[in-house]
Parts: structure tokens; C-alpha cells; sequence
């Protein structure tokens, strides 16, 4: 699992981050990473970072925390085609939620999904992430993960 890790997105490797593309059938389901940069440059809480196993990218994330209350969501995580279903997801998810609970003082991290990405839904539900009953102004389904 340590050999899981992130680095922010720098110009050293925001070209490889760009590349990271999800496999055939699932960009309904995910922004693109050219997509979700452009949201962090437009948004200032956002912080976007890539994922590595060992000195290779495998996939890129976003979170941030917003409003008075702290709302703290891990919004995006991408890994790439060449690297799903070998566990990473799972990996980096956990990790990130320590990062971030750390980061932002939180017990509270909110995710959302579109509801036809079973195999989102099913992994986290499986982490421990409840859906809260509530939508997103898109209309994906919002979970909450408390530790």
C-alpha cells in the first residue's frame, strides 16, 4: 500500500496527468482531467493531484473543502485504463481520506456519483461510505464517508 502515493500538479506533470483517460464506456461517468484542472484554476479550493504507484502515474484526484461549514469532498478520482481493477482505486481512496480528514481537520468527507457507475457505487459502499439521501445541482448521487 505505501507504494501508493500522490504529488500535486505541477508543470513537470501536468502533460502526463492530462493523459490519464478512463476505459471505453465510463466518461459518462467522470469529468475529464483537462476538465477537472480547468474547474481547479476557475475554483481555488480544489487541489488537484496525481496518483503514482512507485514512479508511475496511474491516476489523478481532486479534493478541497468549501463554505463556512468545511465541506470537504474528495470529488475526483481517476484511475487510468491500463491500471483498473488491480486495486489502486481502493489504495489511493483510503489514503486520501486520511490526507484530507488530516488536512482539513475533518470527520466528514463527501464524494459524489453518477448513479449508473455501479462499480463506483459498490466500492465505495464497500469502504464505508453512505448515501445521504441527497443529489448534487448535476444529480449525482451524494455519499458521506465519517470516520
Amino acid at each position: 500500500m505505501r507504494d501508493v502515493y500522490f504529488r500535486n500538479i505541477t508543470n513537470s506533470n501536468e502533460s502526463a496527468a492530462r493523459k490519464i483517460t478512463v476505459k471505453s464506456g465510463q466518461e459518462e461517468f467522470i469529468e475529464t482531467v483537462d476538465e477537472c484542472l480547468e474547474e481547479a484554476t476557475t475554483y481555488k479550493g480544489w487541489h488537484p493531484v496525481a496518483i503514482y504507484h512507485n514512479e508511475e502515474m496511474i491516476g489523478f484526484a481532486m479534493y478541497g473543502s468549501f463554505g463556512p461549514n468545511k465541506d470537504t469532498w474528495i470529488d475526483r478520482i481517476i484511475i487510468d485504463e491500463k491500471y483498473q481493477g488491480k486495486g489502486y482505486g481502493r489504495i489511493a481512496m483510503k489514503k486520501l481520506i486520511g490526507i484530507v480528514s488530516r488536512k482539513f481537520e475533518v470527520t466528514d468527507i463527501y464524494l459524489s456519483i453518477v448513479e449508473e457507475n455501479r462499480i463506483a457505487f459498490n466500492l465505495y459502499k464497500s469502504m464505508g461510505f453512505k448515501y445521504i439521501n441527497e443529489r448534487d445541482p448535476n444529480g449525482e448521487l451524494i455519499f458521506k464517508y465519517s470516520i
